[in-house]
């Protein structure tokens, strides 16, 4: 809509709020890191350098082998569980690329600390989960340079979404919103997940 400029009254001045990021802030937020590598700094480090790392910074929540600590998350294990009924969604039975446990360690962790880690820190984590999940031996030192040649054994279940192709013939262009046929009724519970509440909350007034 265009500003609607009165008779007599001047035109606004221009806030003229903040200035143009410097170069090294904007280094500082690009950060990520793609599928293919793109983006990773230059550094490398040992599973024997994360194993330490992750003792010092990771294990109160992840757990000494990536087991999990209470209700933190698992890390390692759980190949072979997504189609049963309590899949175990870890870096080596679901996550799709390393380069995603790179920016993750890289961006968010320690937890409460976060960007903490430097890349040859961050390299050596990365090396010491790929150990926690069979993926590399104890041996192994990540790399810049051979990091695109690690693969996770999930990635070829992930694909682009295609739902504009394969599910546009459900689509309704014009959805019912009111007095609409067919009776509504809850036909499954979270109650694997222990969060349905089994009756009816307490009525009255909450202190």
């Amino acid at each position: 809509m265009p500003a609607v400029v009165r008779p007599g009254v001047p035109p606004a001045k221009a806030i003229a709020l903040g200035r143009p990021a410097l170069p090294e802030e904007i280094a500082a937020w690009n950060i990520d890191v793609r599928a293919d590598g793109e983006g990773l700094p230059a550094g490398k480090g040992s599973v024997k350098q994360g194993e330490e790392l992750f003792l010092q910074s990771c294990a109160v929540c992840h757990g000494e082998f990536g087991e999990g600590a209470g209700r933190w998350p698992v890390l390692a294990g759980g190949r072979g569980t997504l189609k049963s009924d309590r899949p175990e969604k870890t870096i080596g039975s679901f996550w799709p690329y390393a380069s995603t446990v790179f920016d993750y360690v890289h961006r968010a962790m320690p937890f409460g600390n976060n960007q903490s880690l430097t890349p040859d820190e961050t390299y050596a984590i990365v090396a010491y989960l790929l150990n926690l999940n069979d993926l590399v031996p104890e041996d192994f030192v990540l790399s810049k340079e051979n990091f695109p040649k690690v693969s996770l054994p999930n990635e070829a279940t992930f694909y682009d979404d295609d739902r504009e192709t394969t599910e546009k013939s459900f689509w309704k262009a014009a959805p019912c919103m009111k007095d609409c046929s067919g009776e509504v009724h809850v036909t499954a519970r979270a109650q694997i997940l222990n969060v349905t509440p089994d009756a009816d909350p307490p009525k009255g007034n909450l202190e």
